[in-house]
């Protein structure tokens, strides 16, 4: 009877004895497949945290990029603005202007007309310009033109620091030396002088449309004789003897004629050397449009299309 018993009991025994091994295998495969995927999601999680780093750092860039743009933003604006108040001052300058044209009254009636007729033309600024653009390349042609002829004419026989030949603006300048023009001390015209406006008078007569100003300078040294009292009659009586030698010598309409002495002042070099004062010793022939050929220049109706 007693070993009946030890038989189920033995049996229980072993029963739970591999129970107990199965589960702890069991248990150690399930560890070991757990310690793998804790690897695996530790191995993703840092991906994951340099993708997150990444991603800072780019919207760190965009930030900067963002602010860089604002700051690019505002400065254009500024220089809208700047510009802008430099378009509204031009408007402001030009009307200006304008208004100073109006007011001119000591015009002639035919010049008048012509402005007159020049300021409707303003209403388009283009027009405007184009007129202006016009008129000034006419104006310089025609000097350039003037200036040519006599380098042309005046080429032979002269020395360079006796004769000077400039465009300025809208005249012509011819500075003549006075050793050249003048005997020493006096207004008296030279042999050699009468051959140079000679030529000049060539281009004179043969320009009719232009006004010639002969302008007479001196040094500031003191000059006083009989016949002069100082520097200002040396000087006018200097042009007027150019003057009466172009009309007397060589038949030049005196209408075209303008005698004018600056005397000591204007000076081109200091009269503190001797280099300086012979410098300053000159008279200048100014060969420069009528007023009537001028506001032709302006007069709309002569601008090419």
């Amino acid at each position: 009877m007693k070993k009946i018993h030890l038989l189920p009991l033995f049996a229980l025994i072993m029963l739970t004895s591999t129970t107990s091994c199965v589960s702890k295998k069991k248990i150690a495969e399930i560890e070991a497949r757990y310690q793998n995927d804790l690897r695996v999601a530790n191995k993703q999680l840092g991906q994951c945290g340099e993708e997150l780093n990444s991603y800072m750092e780019r919207l760190k860039q965009c930030q900067i990029e963002k602010e860089s743009l604002t700051g690019s933003s505002t400065v254009r604006q500024e220089q809208l603005q700047d510009l802008k108040d430099q378009l509204a001052d031009c408007r402001s300058q030009r009307d200006k202007q304008m208004d100073q044209v109006g007011d001119l009254t000591v015009l002639s009636q035919s010049a008048n007309e012509n402005i007159k007729e020049t300021l409707d033309q303003l209403e388009q600024r283009d027009e405007y310009i184009h007129l202006l653009q016009n008129a000034k390349s006419k104006a310089d042609s025609i000097n350039l033109a003037l200036a040519v002829n006599l380098k042309g004419v005046l080429r032979d026989g002269i020395a360079d620091d006796d004769v000077e030949i400039k465009v300025d603006k809208t005249v012509v300048y011819i500075n003549l030396s006075d050793k050249m023009l003048y005997y020493s001390g006096s207004s008296n015209i030279t042999p050699r002088a009468k051959e140079v406006l000679g030529k000049i008078s060539q281009i004179i007569e043969s320009r009719p449309e232009l006004e010639v100003m002969v302008e007479g300078y001196t040094d500031n040294v003191p000059m006083r004789s009989s016949c002069i009292k100082d520097n200002w009659d040396l000087s006018v009586l200097r042009a007027t003897s150019v003057v009466r030698t172009l009309q007397s010598e060589y038949k030049i309409d005196p209408n075209r004629l303008i005698a004018a002495g600056r005397g000591e002042y204007n000076a081109l070099a200091d009269n503190a050397t001797e280099a300086g004062r012979s410098t300053n010793r000159r008279t200048r022939i100014i060969i420069l449009p009528k007023l009537d050929q001028f506001y032709d220049l302006l007069n709309p109706a002569n601008v090419p299309k």
